[in-house]
């Protein structure tokens, strides 16, 4: 059995936080650009935190980049 990366968040752990994260309602006049999902931008934060690379060098397997 693989070991999960310590960047990626499981169903369990995203369980307890996604209900303390704010609901953002989309604007209907002048909506934006569209929101990253929060699950990967967590797990954005997580895996620049945990190797200590640069935002703009975040690989697209996180879904930026």
């Amino acid at each position: 059995m693989a070991r999960p990366k310590p960047w990626e968040v499981d169903d369990e752990l995203w369980a307890v936080i996604e209900p303390l994260l704010p609901k953002v309602e989309r604007r209907a006049q002048h909506p934006g650009r569209k929101r990253h999902p929060d699950r990967l931008v967590f797990q954005g934060i997580l895996f620049v935190l945990h190797t200590g690379v640069a935002w703009e060098h975040l690989p697209r397997e996180l879904g930026f980049g």
